[in-house]
C-alpha cells in the first residue's frame, strides 16, 4: 500500500478528523503538565467511554453522550474546588466500572465497548469530523487566553486571590475544554491513543524546551509527526491505528525527552 491509498477519498475524512486531534492535544497535555494533573486525560477519557456507551444503550449517538459525561466530571471538579491528580483517579474507577457493567448489562455487549475504547478512525464520518472541527474551534479561541491565566495561577497561586480575580471562570474553563477535548478524541482515535497524545508530547517538549512557547510548538510538532508516520503505517500493514499511534508516539517522543538526560 502506497502514497495513493494514503491520499485516497475514503480516507479523507479520517485523516482530517485526527490530524485535528493532533494539533489539539498536545498543547493541552503541556498545560495539563503545568497544573500537575496529567492524570485527567484518562480519567476524563473513561468518563467519556461510559457516557457514550450509556447514551448508545438508549438510542444516543456516541459524539454526542462520550462529551456529556466527561463534561458533568469536570464541572463536579470544578465546583468541588479539586486540583490535582485524585480527582481523576476516582473518574477512571467511575468511567472503567460503568463501562464494564453497561456492556455486560446491555445489548451493546462487550464488543462494542472494546471497539469504542479501541477507536474507529477509519470508520469517521462527518458527524465525527463535525465534532472535531468544534473542539479545533473552541481551542484556538479559548488557549491564547487560558494559557497565561494558568501559567500565572501555577507560579504565581496568590495572585488570584490577592486581587480578587474571577478565577474559576480560566479554571473551569480548561477544565471543560478538556473534557470536550478528551471525549472527542476518545470517540475518534481511541482511549488510549487520546492519552498518549495528551502524554507524551508533552513530556517530550517539557524535558527540551527552552521555554513556554518553544514547549507548545515542540509538543505539536511531535503529535502531528507521530499521527501522519502511525496513519500511513497503519494503513500501510493492515493494523489497528490505536496501538500503532501509540507505537509511533513512544519511539519518537522517548528518544526527543531522553536527549536532555544524555546531554
Amino acid at each position: 500500500m502506497g502514497l495513493g491509498l494514503f491520499l485516497d477519498p475514503l480516507f479523507r475524512v479520517p485523516l482530517v478528523a485526527g490530524l485535528l486531534i493532533a494539533l489539539v492535544l498536545p498543547p493541552i497535555g503541556v498545560m495539563l503538565r503545568v497544573r500537575d494533573e496529567w492524570l485527567a486525560a484518562l480519567g476524563l477519557a473513561h468518563l467519556a467511554a461510559a457516557s457514550a456507551l450509556a447514551g448508545l444503550a438508549v438510542g444516543i449517538p456516541a459524539v454526542l453522550g462520550g462529551p456529556l459525561g466527561a463534561l458533568i466530571g469536570a464541572v463536579a471538579k470544578g465546583y468541588g474546588r479539586l486540583r490535582g491528580n485524585t480527582a481523576y483517579g476516582f473518574m477512571i474507577l467511575v468511567g472503567w466500572t460503568a463501562a464494564l457493567l453497561i456492556a455486560a448489562n446491555t445489548p451493546l455487549g462487550a464488543a462494542t465497548g472494546q471497539a469504542l475504547i479501541d477507536g474507529q478512525l477509519y470508520l469517521a464520518a462527518p458527524a465525527q469530523l463535525a465534532a472535531v472541527v468544534l473542539l479545533a474551534g473552541a481551542a484556538v479561541l479559548a488557549l491564547p487566553w487560558l494559557i497565561p491565566r494558568l501559567i500565572r495561577a501555577r507560579f504565581f497561586p496568590r495572585h488570584e486571590s490577592a486581587n480578587r480575580l474571577p478565577a474559576r471562570r480560566w479554571h473551569l474553563g480548561f477544565d471543560l475544554l478538556v473534557a470536550l477535548a478528551m471525549a472527542v478524541a476518545t470517540g475518534t482515535v481511541g482511549l488510549m491513543a487520546a492519552v498518549a497524545l495528551v502524554l507524551v508530547p508533552a513530556w517530550a517538549a517539557f524535558r527540551v524546551a527552552a521555554g513556554w512557547r518553544s514547549a507548545l510548538a515542540i509538543s505539536t510538532g511531535l503529535g502531528v509527526l507521530g499521527y501522519l508516520l502511525a496513519f500511513a503505517l497503519a494503513l500501510a500493514l493492515d493494523q489497528p491505528f490505536g496501538p500503532v499511534l501509540v507505537a509511533v508516539l513512544l519511539a519518537v517522543g522517548v528518544p526527543v525527552g531522553l536527549r536532555r538526560r544524555a546531554a
